[in-house]
């Protein structure tokens, strides 16, 4: 796909991974509406970041946990941008859940987060993409592992997985569909250095990855014309381990 001069939007671009992405576009010669809920600055600071890369760019704000806001997202953006041709679902949670914490509350937002925003936003962006679009959903390791302290995360990344499998087929030929799954990229803030420190020394390629990372994944993606449907692992190694 050429991408200079086409409209993307990407979501949670406010801030890490998402904001990433967003400049990536730019530096691509992308027209890209940065998305944030809360964080007005973040995304204002983003958007001066993909100018500066070389792009366009507008702000759009939406609480993607509410049910309608996903469509109305793709609206306004595909309104201030003249139209979309990509999307990128960057928006989600990392919640720690022991299993005997989880509450039916907590377990409703992670999936309204993680899961039904990036398939109403999905649904909304094929509406309004021409032939040749591209949608790229970030899902995450906890799809094909087991992290019993965060379980529900991992069965909606694992959605993820099996959504964007399915909208590539629903959506083919016009619009191609996959997805990247980070592993050990930007950790929680609130992690000790010591968690961090331990997951480099066990990742086969001896280091935490970056937001750059999920980056380059992502425009691998919108590049390759005859790949839809598959989900890129970004996690230096960690999965083949065993």
């Amino acid at each position: 796909m050429e991408l200079r001069g086409r409209p993307a939007l990407v979501t949670g671009a406010g801030r890490r991974v998402g904001r990433a992405i967003a400049v990536a576009l730019g530096a691509r010669g992308m027209r890209v509406a940065v998305h944030y809920n809360e964080s007005a600055a973040g995304a204002e600071e983003t958007a001066a970041m993909v100018r500066a890369a070389g792009g366009e760019a507008e702000t759009v704000q939406g609480n993607l946990g509410d049910a309608n806001a996903p469509a109305a997202l793709v609206d306004a953006a595909a309104a201030r941008l003249g139209g979309l041709d990509v999307l990128v679902n960057s928006a989600a949670g990392m919640r720690r859940t022991p299993i005997g914490e989880v509450t039916p509350e907590e377990w409703d937002a992670i999936f309204a987060l993680n899961l039904r925003a990036p398939f109403f936003a999905a649904q909304a962006a094929a509406a309004h993409m021409r032939a040749g679009g591209a949608i790229v959903n970030i899902a995450d390791l906890a799809a094909f592992e087991t992290w019993p302290a965060y379980i529900p995360h991992g069965i909606s990344k694992a959605g993820v997985v099996q959504m964007t499998r399915a909208l590539a087929r629903a959506l083919a030929p016009a619009v191609r569909v996959n997805a990247v799954a980070p592993g050990a990229v930007m950790l929680p803030d609130e992690w000790a250095p010591e968690a961090a420190e331990r997951l480099a020394r066990t990742t086969p390629l001896a280091r935490l990855g970056s937001a750059e990372d999920v980056a380059q994944a992502v425009l691998y993606l919108l590049d390759a014309d005859y790949v839809t449907g598959e989900t890129i692992v970004v996690d230096g190694g960690r999965r083949v381990r065993g």
